[in-house]
């Protein structure tokens, strides 16, 4: 219970207004005119030398990730746990979001997993709203949460130009995607996330990063990028709030994102060797 309870302080925090974090930092454009905004009074990431969503980071360059496919989701594979399947919400926790006609929509509050999990294989189908709300800080916010506090944004990256560090499929407050695979607002995007899940030795210090590998919409975004901690706003990431074994949630921004098809497939099982 206590990791389910720090987990949703997490995001109860990372659920406020983005105004509320802006007021302390000034929002700046890139230098090269391109129109990203961001940050520069915020700390220096020791492993990019970047500052924390900065604006003259190089942003990753557009590419068509192709015409989506059929408009129905596909089956998950027969070895997965269905987390949301258009209608049962068994899986999760209880929440203010809503189904509706076989979506599951963002409100107000995180959603997570009864279940923890570590390692796992996660698909998630999710769509922004066509109409943007009046704040850019909130044009299709949202997020997936792995390991407690690791967050992948998600974010109308086809149309608003936020800072590198988080912009949709970006490792947030972290690590840009390789490339920016959005598709227009009102089709349906897709991630598939292999997340290895860190470790941790009987002292509480990491002796393994997490790392993750992500396709979006097909096209692959992370390959086997190292986790640097959590994914604090505007600030520099550590290990302090994340855990080995940890709810998978989403964040909530006031944005009615829609989710569908989310499914996942634990990978914490290690071979049993060959009796001879």
């Amino acid at each position: 219970m206590n990791r389910i309870f720090a987990l949703f302080a997490f995001a109860a925090i990372l659920a406020l207004p983005f105004s509320a974090f802006g007021q302390a930092h000034k929002v700046v454009h890139a230098k090269d005119g391109s129109g990203v905004f961001g940050y520069k009074d915020t700390p220096i990431q020791p492993w990019s030398g970047y500052h924390v969503h900065d604006p003259d980071r190089p942003a990753p360059k557009k590419v068509d990730p192709g015409a989506p496919g059929s408009d129905r989701p596909n089956q998950p594979p027969s070895d997965a746990i269905v987390l949301f399947d258009g209608k049962d919400l068994s899986a999760w926790q209880p929440t203010q979001w809503k189904v509706e006609e076989g979506c599951l929509v963002a409100t107000e509050g995180p959603m997570a997993t009864k279940q923890e999990f570590g390692s796992c294989q996660l698909h998630v189908e999710w769509q922004v709203p066509l109409e943007q709300p009046e704040s850019v800080w909130n044009h299709g916010n949202n997020g997936v949460f792995l390991g407690g506090s690791i967050e992948v944004q998600i974010f109308d990256s086809y149309r608003t130009k936020i800072y590198p560090d988080g912009q949709a499929a970006a490792i947030y407050a972290q690590t840009p995607p390789l490339v920016n695979a959005c598709r227009k607002p009102g089709e349906w995007e897709v991630y598939d996330i292999v997340y290895r899940a860190p470790k941790f030795g009987k002292d509480g210090k990491v002796e393994s990063p997490a790392r993750i590998t992500m396709f979006h919409n097909g096209v692959l975004v992370h390959w086997d990028q190292e986790i640097y901690g959590g994914s604090p706003h505007a600030g520099v990431a550590s290990y302090e709030s994340v855990k080995a074994r940890a709810p998978i949630a989403f964040g909530a921004h006031g944005c009615p994102v829609r989710f569908r098809n989310i499914w996942i497939r634990p990978l914490d099982a290690e071979p049993k060797p060959k009796t001879p």
